[in-house]
């Protein structure tokens, strides 16, 4: 008999991604076949791992994979597995030996997941809160994790090293802008994070907006500049950078603002401003498996029955690490001078 099966890649959407379709029928012969994410940070608090076995349904009785994908049972192990995390450092002939730290995982139940292919609201999960056992490659000192997952007679394992380090910074203080039609750019300069090979950035300004006299409401335009390697990075002076027109911020906020502006300058009808720093940086770092895991998997899309790539020994997904890093700067003074220049949008001094 055939069993229905639906691999849990669409899990690294929770990361990374929205699900475009649920067409699917994909069928292999059952098993028990275990799915893990996990995205190791070492400046969180808590670091979350799904564990999960794929769905199964009988394709006799035309049990529909993404029916089965809504119930908690069909991809949760029943109670709890013995699952931890092993560091490992670097010796004498670049051989990693354990250095005695174990992070144990427990299981928690995460309240607030968003509707979607899964089950939710509630999402069970494992996870460890002791951060302070994570050490990141330091000068000769290299550290690398391994998760293992016992499940029976079966072990599930998986390794990675850590994204991080005290060099990883944003280094800009400020973001320059024009409102004049250029071909001009600028640049979000950065120091580079140990272990990673991938880099994702997005910057949000962020404004109040009022109508009418009533109270001001935060607004925000955001510009995403999406995943780029570390090979298809510009350097500069020991740093890395992502270039942006100098327009983009004003070609987003004609966007979003359209229409909506003062009728004359004594009578408005919209009032806008923005604080001292209303650009905020956000930075990702990702290691070379999650960097594998969204590049390979990607070209032939997340439902599929057996992913192309996975680092996990014994079973499917992914374990990697990743770090998030944000930064508040201000505008540049072309750029604020040339947005309180806009009467129309009704942006004022405060």
């Amino acid at each position: 008999m055939k069993k229905l099966f639906l691999s849990l890649s669409l899990l690294a959407s929770l990361t990374f991604f929205n699900a475009c379709t649920t067409d699917v029928d994909l069928y292999a012969d059952y098993k028990d076949i275990s799915v893990i994410y996990g995205l190791l940070n070492a400046t969180a608090d808590t670091n979350f791992i799904r564990i999960n076995r794929a769905f199964s349904g009988s394709n006799d009785t035309h049990i529909d994979a993404n029916e089965v994908a809504l119930i908690a049972d069909s991809c949760n192990y029943p109670g709890k597995l013995k699952a931890y995390i092993v560091e490992y450092k670097s010796g004498y002939g670049n051989q990693y030996l354990p250095t005695g730290d174990t992070l144990m995982l427990d299981t928690t139940t995460i309240q607030d997941k968003e509707e979607g292919i899964f089950y939710s609201p509630s999402q069970k999960v494992y996870y460890t809160n002791e951060k302070e056992k994570f050490d990141n490659n330091n000068g000769h000192s290299k550290y690398r994790y391994k998760l293992f997952v016992f499940k029976g007679n079966d072990t599930i394992s998986a390794e990675t090293g850590l994204v991080g380090g005290d060099d990883f910074k944003i280094i800009n203080g400020s973001l320059h802008f024009t409102s004049e039609p250029t071909d001009k750019s600028s640049k979000i300069k950065f120091t580079t994070a140990e272990n990673a090979v991938f880099y994702d950035l997005k910057f949000v300004f962020n404004y109040h907006e009022s109508h009418n006299g009533g109270p001001m409401v935060d607004k925000q335009v955001s510009y995403t500049f999406g995943a780029k390697s570390i090979d298809d990075l510009y350097t500069e002076d020991g740093s890395c950078f992502f270039s942006y027109n100098n327009n983009i911020l004003f070609h987003l906020l004609e966007s979003a603002i359209g229409g909506d502006t003062v009728f004359d300058a004594n009578h408005p009808n919209v009032e806008r401003s923005f604080d001292l720093k209303p650009i905020q940086i956000q930075l990702s770092a990702g290691a070379d498996e999650l960097y594998n895991y969204i590049q390979v998997n990607s070209q032939s899309g997340f439902l599929q029955t057996v992913p192309d790539y996975t680092n996990v020994s014994g079973g499917f997904g992914v374990f990697s690490s990743r770090i998030n890093l944000t930064k508040e700067v201000s505008l540049s003074s072309i750029a604020q001078t040339d947005l309180y220049g806009k009467e129309s949008w009704g942006f004022v001094q405060h």
